[in-house]
């Protein structure tokens, strides 16, 4: 059996750990899949420079109401071109870091998958057995699949595959209704494709808050044929190498909450899509079971699979109790499923691998999100119902981005900054902005919450350029009705 000091499981944000502290360690790093992890090779960083182009080509045909007529279709769209300036750095950035832990003399990499065989003991696939006093388990997360004929095909892809097509597909179908079906259908569309989104629910990206939601759903519409309501239950090839959906008509219980919206899924029925190419964005889950958790005795939340963690990221065994040696980041044990969460696990776990005897608690408090759709969206903290379930009274003000000056510049109908307080201690509890640069314009919103600055101190405490669009996030915080 071969010994190391450390051995991390995952090649993402675990590949991160690896600091000056290190230096004089023994270190495995073990990885089955590319390395560099989810959000180099298939998440954050290729999608988003997908999404440049897109959200580029997609303004410009928004240009009409500003005088301004541009002529973009996907005649214009030369996608080879854009799959290989994205992967020719993107796979030269896996490699080259491969290549890099290789180079040091106390690394060593296994490229292979790996399984518990106890607390401290792990096997890779090649019968390889490994040990280690201080294990991180960073494996993260991979697509999840319903039970669908037709899988199988071709046609059908995943986010791990679909940014890789060798040629541009003029018809997409997405199935799914949460930020990587957003994502992929203001891609698809924005570059010129005939995008049709099928989602089970009557609702569109659940985590975010109602309103928010209401006003991407809104916008959907307006951008590409969104169908909500409807489940797919075969995919099925046809003679000329295109597919066909086959959907029935859905309304889950458990959807309906809303009377207001229930028209948009009432009535049986049935649909056929065809598509050059089907995008099944259908969520992800974590690599648990993939490690044989059991074999170690690691606890897993039942309901969502995840690795269970303390505040210090060490793992707990099945009742809770902290398991010595053993710590956990990212998708393997966080709900959240973020890059930028993932990477401050990191500098927790990389701590606290070091120094057990003065751990640093990870900071769960105020995680943003953004969705690199169209519009952007971004957010903070509490929804409005959850503010209102949580607390006796809450202050809620919705600026609209069009009633400040540079919001009048872009001619913007549909963008909003929420911020959400509460009216006595003048506290922050959430913020939540659909429109243009959302992901930027929340940062001192996401700074305020996590700092304690009250609502007067940021609307009141600072200059706001005139006439920027961050104007919008200062009407809104002097919009609020507070003691």
């Amino acid at each position: 059996m071969r010994a190391h000091d450390v051995i991390i499981i995952g090649s993402g944000s675990g590949n991160s750990l690896l600091g000056p502290d290190y230096e004089n360690l023994d270190v495995a790093i073990i990885d089955g899949g590319t390395f560099g992890g989810t959000c180099l090779n298939v998440g954050c960083i290729p999608t988003k420079m997908y999404v440049y182009p897109a959200e580029v080509a997609q303004s410009a045909r928004e240009l009409g109401p500003l005088g301004v007529t541009v002529d973009v279709d996907a005649a214009d769209v030369d996608w080879p071109a854009i799959r290989d300036r994205i992967f020719g750095r993107i796979d030269a950035i896996s490699e080259g870091g491969l290549d890099y832990r290789r180079s040091l003399p106390n690394v060593t990499v296994y490229q292979e998958h790996v399984r518990f065989t106890g607390p401290r003991t792990l096997v890779t696939d090649s019968g390889q057995e490994l040990t280690a006093p201080k294990i991180v388990i960073a494996s993260g997360s991979r697509v999840e699949l319903p039970d669908l004929p037709g899988l199988d095909l071709p046609q059908v892809h995943t986010s791990d595959t679909v940014m890789r097509l060798p040629e541009w597909p003029a018809r997409v179908v997405i199935v799914g209704g949460g930020y990587i079906a957003a994502e992929f259908a203001h891609i698809f569309h924005g570059l010129g494709a005939h995008v049709t989104q099928l989602n089970r629910s009557d609702r569109l990206l659940r985590g975010q808050d109602r309103e928010i939601a209401e006003r991407f759903r809104e916008s959907a519409q307006d951008q590409w044929d969104l169908q909500l309501g409807w489940t797919p239950h075969a995919i099925v090839p046809a003679d000329d190498g295109t597919v066909t959906v086959r959907s029935t008509r859905t309304a889950p219980e458990e959807d309906r909450r809303d009377a207001a919206q229930q028209s948009t899924v009432e009535g049986p029925g049935t649909r056929e899509d065809v598509a050059d190419v089907v995008l099944m964005a259908t969520g992800r889950r974590p690599n648990t079971d993939l490690l044989d958790p059991a074999a170690a005795g690691l606890g897993i939340d039942p309901e969502s699979g995840l690795l269970r963690v303390d505040e210090y990221q060490r793992v707990l065994d099945a009742d809770g109790n902290v398991m010595d040696g053993l710590w956990a980041l990212g998708d393997i044990c966080s709900p959240a499923q973020l890059k930028h969460v993932a990477n401050h696990e990191a500098r927790v776990v990389a701590h606290n691998v070091i120094h057990p005897e003065d751990p640093v608690a990870a900071d769960h408090r105020f995680i943003p999100a953004a969705v690199f759709t169209h519009p952007e969206i971004a957010s903070v903290g509490m929804t409005e119902d959850q503010a209102r379930a949580q607390h006796e009274r809450v202050a809620v003000k919705s600026q609209a981005f069009g009633d400040v000056a540079y919001g009048w510049a872009m001619e913007d109908r549909r963008g909003v900054c929420k911020v959400i307080a509460d009216p006595a201690t003048g506290q922050l509890l959430g913020a939540h902005l659909i429109g243009p640069h959302a992901s930027i314009l929340i940062q001192p919103l996401i700074q305020a919450m996590s700092t304690g600055q009250t609502v007067q101190d940021i609307a009141r405490g600072q200059y706001w350029i005139h006439p920027s669009l961050t104007e919008v996030v200062e009407n809104a915080l002097l919009g609020l009705d507070l003691d």
